[in-house]
């Protein structure tokens, strides 16, 4: 399989919770109301990453995964799935207080694998918040009257956010994006989501289905603590910083801010991921040139050897 960077062509989802900043300000393309979310590299057949140049444009980044698992990375070979999906969020209305199983309890009820994600914060208004866990240790009991009752959030934990922040989400992790929030996600590659309250609102004349049950089982009824938190700067390049984030069992996320010059490699380990969250820029790689702009999404295959980075930009930048 020939490797080169390719630029990925998003897809985009509207939700009744979703806003237009993807839209108007990030240059998301779809014809859709809103766009709640943009899936940004993504082999999730719900929505697929499409390759817009090169030799494979117009084919999904699934089906070169499926010819070649490799250009995932040598960790990668045995999976039977891309193991990442990478996402825009803009929550102009809070979402459901939600949760995420474990890998173990997805598989023992037959859901395939948990989900534990990592949120970049790009934006938010001015008293924004999430809801990450909560206030003090609860019961089971009083967690499942709180839902009975329709008063949880009584009992969950708010933190006020702004640009810049980071926080680390581990499966059974009760949370929520509140309204006036836009970040970036990285999360394991599943759609396992178990929705605990939604301010009783309803879609298409209907409550939004919940599940509690489930909820109840793996939720973690504690308060949430920074158990992750970056790492300082380090010089890549002739203005170039790069900011570790988090390195998990499932994912490596880092910031990488360039005004100039910056150098990196992607080796046969892993493949490389880069999303921009500012500015523009020009990647080399593979004896090719790619521009990109805020809003785009880039993937290097494992393996693909040498790159660098010049221009004015900050990038999110996700490995395995």
């Amino acid at each position: 399989m020939v490797k080169y960077p390719m630029k990925l062509k998003a897809a985009v989802f509207q939700n009744i919770w979703g806003g237009r900043r993807l839209i108007d300000e990030y240059g998301i393309e779809t014809d859709k109301a809103n766009a709640a979310e943009a899936w940004m590299l993504s082999c999730t057949p719900e929505g697929l990453s499409v390759v817009e140049n090169g030799e494979y444009a117009g084919k999904t980044l699934l089906e070169l995964f499926e010819a070649d698992q490799l250009i995932c990375g040598a960790g990668c070979a045995a999976l039977d799935k891309f193991p990442v999906l990478i996402k825009f969020i803009d929550a102009a209305r809070d979402l459901s207080v939600q949760v995420h199983p474990t890998d173990e309890y997805a598989k023992y009820i037959g859901e395939g694998d948990g989900k534990t994600e990592c949120w970049y914060i790009l934006d938010a208004v001015e008293g924004a918040q999430l809801i990450i866990g909560f206030k003090e240790k609860l019961s089971r009991n009083d967690f499942i009257d709180s839902i009975k009752n329709g008063n949880l959030t009584d009992y969950v934990q708010k933190f006020d956010v702004k640009k810049g922040d980071f926080f680390f989400i581990e499966a059974g992790t009760l949370h929520a994006i509140c309204s006036g929030v836009l970040l970036a996600e990285v999360q394991q590659n599943s759609a396992t989501t178990y929705r605990v309250f939604d301010y009783n609102r309803l879609e298409n004349g209907k409550l939004r289905p919940l599940r509690v049950d489930d909820a109840v089982e793996v939720t973690k009824l504690e308060p949430y603590t920074h158990t992750v938190l970056p790492g300082e700067p380090e010089p890549v390049g002739e203005g170039a910083l790069r900011t570790k984030l988090t390195e998990s069992a499932y994912f490596s996320a880092f910031v990488l801010d360039v005004d100039g010059e910056a150098n990196g490699h992607a080796d046969e380990r892993s493949f490389v991921s880069f999303l921009a969250l500012e500015g523009e820029g020009k990647l080399g790689c593979a004896g090719r040139t790619l521009t990109f702009k805020k809003g785009e999404s880039i993937f290097l295959p494992a393996g693909c050897g040498e790159f660098n980075l010049k221009g004015r930009l900050k990038l999110l930048e996700t490995r395995m």
